[in-house]
């Protein structure tokens, strides 16, 4: 049974930073995709950033780009977002899901992605 889990979301003042992990039990880590996501009542599901199964290559959405960074560290099987410089529109559900590895790179489009986390809520107050 596959089994992905967000975690170290929080509280955070405008202009701070946060650091937001995923793990993924029940998957060979290594030969997966990954991607971040984020959601709020408002907005569509919302492409923030992914990296490929190798960590080599990573793809930003247009809110993440030189803000925040994604990384991957296959032999602790762990995904991190490390977010910087965060603004209340940030505020969100933040959701990490994994793709087999392809060499297809449509890793924004949240249909391509096999498996999903449950999220970790991140509150970016003013």
């Amino acid at each position: 049974q596959v089994e992905v889990v967000e975690s170290g979301g929080g509280l955070v003042q405008s202009g701070g930073s946060l650091t937001v992990t995923c793990t993924a039990s029940g998957v060979t880590f290594s030969r997966y995709d990954m991607g971040w996501f984020r959601q709020t009542p408002e907005k569509d599901r919302e492409f923030v950033g992914s990296i490929t199964y190798n960590g080599r290559n990573t793809n930003y959405g247009a809110s993440a780009k030189g803000r925040f960074t994604v990384a991957k560290d296959n032999t602790k099987s762990i995904m991190y977002l490390r977010m910087d410089n965060l603004e209340p529109d940030d505020t969100a559900i933040y959701y990490c899901a994994l793709r087999y590895m392809s060499p297809v790179q449509t890793l924004y489009d949240a249909g391509e992605y096999d498996y999903w986390g449950q999220g970790t809520q991140v509150t970016v107050s003013s």
